[in-house]
Parts: structure tokens; C-alpha cells; sequence
């Protein structure tokens, strides 16, 4: 039985996606519901599985191919493989490159370009002795000499390869890729940011004392009450954020063509990089969130975001934004908006200081706060405000269970 493979449906907000790797090859035995492709897109990289027991009959779009929701990818045969073989060695001849005696996975030819590898100097694993991606992989890992003739050409139908690695001479190395979806993506919201918006950032520094007390104090008793969820800084940054939404509600408004949105609750994203660029995961309805709520949301994010595990919706959506540059060792930054959002909280790097306290200098933990605002709808007096009562409840932390 034959069966079509589609790509996911992308929300509206994704208006297409590309083929990222495919992990299954035709004529190659797959379990039900094991991943076969990924599929990259602005936000997320999602997951195909196999509907059933069987194997890809073909292929229809290669790595690298943009490709619309609900697109049909590949078709797939249920049931034992042999039932599938002969249409598979078709497709597979079909899709694998020539080159001199060599025969190599679409994957492995725009890999071996991409690095300048000569291909006739590598070993094949796969079947018939053919080179895939693992091979040049390989290659590259233990320091593959580049070729110095021009890659073979590629049939005229096929477009043009990706950037090769450039050598100028010597050890003067240059390497060129292209930019991930994602990674162009951000880059697109980033500029969008800073050339429709009236962006300004104010800053203030808080004292971590208390809150690394009451942290040492009870992480143990937390993470065996919560079982296991460790205690961090930003739940209780978002707790206090949440909090201060309530008293300043313009900064966790949107503006929408001429109108303002008020939005009457709290979605906040909490910035996590990634190796293949930032994302926002976002916690639905932080204000109904506790501590080892928010704390074990934040880690599930930030191990799945690592993984490209994170669903669409899971990265759509929020009224407000915190990222943590302290993580890295930043000392003070300003954070760029995350649209249609009009505010964004930025944490930095805790560091002692000396500080004037009571007529005495005393050596304190201090952090930076940074907030990024939207001037056209948030006036500078709420800006402020808004980040003094933060500092005022990260300072007391009591503030933020009593509501004050």
C-alpha cells in the first residue's frame, strides 16, 4: 500500500519551510512512527515519522528544497521492504549523483562542494558503495585536503551549489554557508524591530543579596519538594514581571495598525539560544504559574530548544520578553524587541561591587537590569517605574508572594 508523505500543516504565521536532512533513504527499512525527515522553518525544526512499518518509495524533495504546508515529500510503501524494492533502487539511481566512478546522496554532493572535498579520495558506506552525507562528514572531521580543480558540474535543471570554501593562500582560510532559516528569520524580526518601532532602554541595577540567601537557603528543600526542579533567578524574574504587568499594563500591550491591545494576561518568552540561532519559548499564563512551575518549564524549553524539539505553538505568541545575557558574561547590554511585543526585560551577569549602603561601603552582588521599550506607546515615567518595581521586588522577595 502506498502511501504519500506531506509536509507538516505550518501555521499562518509560517509561510513555508525546506528540507533539512532526510534520515531515511529509499529502499531502507523503517519502524512506524521513527523519524524520517526534518523539515526546517522560520521557527522550529519539525519532525516527520513514518506513518507505518515499511520504507520510502521515493524521494520527491531533496535536501535544501522549499516546500509549501502540506506539500507532499515523498511516498512511502507499508509493509515488508522487498515489497518496496524495486521502486526504491529506481528512485534512489534517480536521485544519486555521478561523479567519475563515484556515486553520492544529493546530501553528500552539495556537502562535498560546500568544503571543496574530492570526493574520489572518499570511502563509500552505504549500499553499492555509495558516499552519504556521514562520509563527507567524516572527511571533514579528520582534516580532508581541499580540491583544488572546480567541483563537477551539476545537470543544468539542478540549481546552482552552495558556496564553496574560498582559499586565498597560505593558512588564510575562508569559509562560506548559507544562512539557516531561522537564523535569517531573526534577523528579519531584528531589523523589523529597530526600523518600526521608537525603541529606547532604560537601566537600573538590582542587589541579588536576598535572593541568593533565600536560594541557598531552601534550593535543597525546593528540589526535593519539586521533584528535582532546581531553584533558579529566573523564576522569581518572572514572577516579578508578572507582578509589575499587572501595575503597568501598557507594557504588556501590543499595538495593532492604529489600535492599542491590552492584553489581560501574562505570556511571557523567555530567550534561549540554540546552535542554530535564538528562540522564544513562551509561558502561557505566567501569572497562574508558581516558582517550580516556571523553573521546570524554563529547563524543559531550554533542553528541547537544544534538541529542536519545540513546537510551533509553544514559540508563537507573548505579551513580554526576558532574556538572560549574564549566562554568557554579559555585564550590560540592550535588548532588541521582540514585535508586536513593546517591552523586553534584559538580565545581565551578577558581579560584586562596592556600594554606598547606609553612609558605609559594602561589597554586593549587583545585576544590571536593562529594560527596551516601545516609546511610541510607553511613556519614559512608566518605563521607569515598571523596572524600579522589579529591582524593588527581586530586593524583597517577599514582595512578590504578598503581591506588594
Amino acid at each position: 500500500m502506498s502511501i504519500e508523505i506531506k509536509a507538516p500543516q505550518f501555521p499562518e504565521s509560517v509561510q513555508d519551510g525546506s528540507i533539512a536532512t532526510w534520515h531515511k533513504q529509499p529502499g531502507e527499512a523503517v519502524s512506524r512512527d521513527e523519524l524520517i525527515v526534518d523539515i526546517e522553518t522560520d521557527k522550529v525544526v519539525l519532525e516527520v515519522v513514518a506513518p507505518a512499518n515499511g520504507s520510502i518509495v521515493e524521494i520527491l524533495k531533496g535536501e535544501g528544497e522549499i516546500i509549501a504546508s502540506n506539500e507532499i515529500i515523498a511516498r512511502f510503501a507499508e509493509g515488508a521492504v522487498a515489497a518496496a524494492s524495486a521502486a526504491p533502487a529506481a528512485a534512489e539511481a534517480s536521485a544519486d549523483v555521478s561523479v567519475g566512478e563515484k556515486l553520492l546522496s544529493p546530501a553528500a554532493r552539495k556537502l562535498a562542494e560546500e568544503n571543496s572535498i574530492d570526493v574520489a579520495q572518499v570511502s563509500g558506506t552505504g549500499k553499492d558503495g555509495r558516499i552519504t552525507k556521514e562520509d563527507i562528514v567524516n572527511r571533514i572531521k579528520n582534516g580532508a585536503p581541499a580540491v583544488a580543480a572546480a567541483a563537477p558540474s551539476s545537470p543544468a535543471s539542478a540549481p546552482a551549489p552552495a558556496p564553496v570554501v574560498e582559499v586565498s593562500g597560505g593558512d588564510r582560510v575562508e569559509k562560506r554557508v548559507p544562512m539557516t532559516r531561522l537564523r535569517k528569520r531573526v534577523a528579519e524580526r531584528l531589523l523589523e524591530a529597530t526600523s518600526t518601532t521608537a525603541m529606547l532602554t532604560t537601566f537600573n541595577e538590582v542587589d541579588m543579596g536576598p535572593v541568593m540567601e533565600l536560594r541557598a537557603k531552601y534550593k535543597d528543600k525546593f528540589e526535593k519538594a519539586h521533584n528535582g526542579t532546581r531553584l533558579g533567578f529566573m523564576g522569581f524574574f518572572v514572577k516579578a514581571a508578572v507582578e509589575a504587568l499587572r501595575r503597568f499594563p501598557a507594557v504588556n500591550a501590543s499595538i495593532d495598525n492604529d489600535d492599542i491591545v491590552y492584553h489581560g494576561f501574562q505570556d511571557i518568552g523567555v530567550a534561549v539560544s540554540t546552535p542554530k540561532g535564538l528562540v522564544v519559548p513562551v509561558l502561557r499564563d505566567a501569572e497562574n504559574m508558581g516558582l517550580a512551575d516556571v523553573e521546570s518549564t524554563i529547563r524543559d524549553y531550554g533542553l528541547r530548544a537544544r534538541d529542536g524539539k519545540l513546537t510551533m505553538d509553544e514559540m508563537t505568541g507573548g505579551t513580554f520578553t526576558i532574556t538572560n545575557g549574564g549566562v554568557f558574561g554579559s555585564l550590560i547590554s540592550t535588548p532588541i524587541l521582540n514585535p508586536p511585543q513593546t517591552a523586553i526585560l534584559g538580565m545581565h551577569k551578577i558581579q560584586d561591587r562596592p556600594m554606598a549602603v547606609n553612609g558605609e561601603v559594602k561589597i554586593l552582588p549587583m545585576m544590571y537590569l536593562a529594560l527596551s521599550y516601545d516609546h511610541r506607546l510607553i511613556d519614559g515615567k512608566d518605563a521607569v517605574q515598571f523596572l524600579v518595581a522589579i529591582k524593588d521586588m527581586i530586593e524583597d522577595p517577599a514582595r512578590i508572594l504578598l503581591e506588594m
